[in-house]
């Protein structure tokens, strides 16, 4: 018997009526912990969405229908964390794709200590988002004692406060500064995988820097950046801990995006029925994110 054979047994076995009644039950244990890892949290915050439920008012429970609903979309912060949500997406997404496709080429191109820039562009990606952001609060940005305060003062500008005057667009530096070695890692990549012949052609018949660019590099950079937007959406939606170590989601709601909004209502007014239904519209907004964002994936896989 040769050494294939009792795998093309199994085959057969599982062809068979009783041999696909024996697969399916193999497989269940699989797809009922996936059932209770993922619907199950879902179904509970479903229910506590249609509830009654603050922690400052253990007494007052019960089934409330839609009426969590009606006040969180009546609720005024609500526009404006959305609104704040989509900003500090798009702007993340566009700087950290134009500049990180900008530092790839650069990074690509022959120079004494190229190695070493290489890694220092990396490093900011293994900082912790906590550390990242008291950086940049506390040495960075201070109105008095940050390094931004200290060239403002060489020039002759006064130093601004940057958390009180300007706290989403500060967010949204130091956000970028942590997704930004990550989008050049993976388009360092995806440049060095581009044939090089392809390259030395478009040379020879005299393409410059801005051709080769438009016609050679970009169109091999889609897949890249596809994966790149996709893989920093998915994270920059849950976007917490800068925005607390830094604005508090501050001045009002200036700063303020879902996760933070889902948080105040936690843990700042004890709803647990608002939470919930913040948590079911961020859910909603995700998935049509990742809705279009896998479409133009699957497109680039395909071209």
């Amino acid at each position: 018997m040769t050494a294939t054979q009792p795998d093309t047994a199994v085959t057969v076995g599982l062809q068979r009526p009783g041999g696909r009644t024996r697969g399916r039950l193999l497989t269940l244990p699989a797809i009922v912990m996936l059932l209770l890892w993922s619907v199950l949290p879902l179904i509970v915050t479903l229910w506590f969405s249609l509830r009654r439920y603050n922690l400052m008012n253990p007494g007052r429970t019960g089934f409330d229908g839609l009426g969590n609903y009606r006040y969180l979309l009546t609720d005024p912060g609500l526009g404006i964390a959305i609104w704040n949500t989509v900003l500090l997406l798009g702007s993340v997404l566009v700087i950290t794709i134009g500049l990180g496709t900008l530092i790839a080429i650069l990074l690509d191109q022959d120079f004494y200590g190229r190695g070493i820039a290489r890694v220092l562009m990396l490093a900011p990606f293994f900082v912790m988002p906590t550390v990242s952001a008291l950086l940049w609060k506390n040495m960075m940005m201070h109105p008095d004692n940050g390094f931004l305060a200290f060239l403002m003062r060489l020039v002759g500008l006064k130093p601004i406060d940057w958390f009180a005057s300007a706290p989403l667009t500060s967010i949204i530096i130091i956000v970028s500064w942590e997704w930004l070695p990550f989008a050049v890692l993976t388009l360092l990549t995806a440049i060095q995988s581009l044939d090089a012949e392809r390259k030395e052609a478009a040379r020879m018949d005299g393409a410059g820097p801005i051709a080769m660019f438009r016609y050679i590099i970009w169109p091999h950079l889609g897949r890249a950046v596809a994966a790149t937007t996709m893989i920093e959406t998915i994270f920059i939606l849950g976007i917490f801990a800068e925005i607390y170590v830094t604005s508090s989601g501050g001045p009002g709601f200036a700063s303020t995006n879902l996760s933070f909004l889902i948080y105040r209502y936690v843990l700042m007014e004890y709803d647990i029925g608002g939470a919930a239904v913040a948590g079911l519209l961020a859910i909603v907004l995700a998935n049509v994110l990742a809705f279009f964002l896998l479409r133009s994936f699957a497109r680039n896989l395909d071209t």
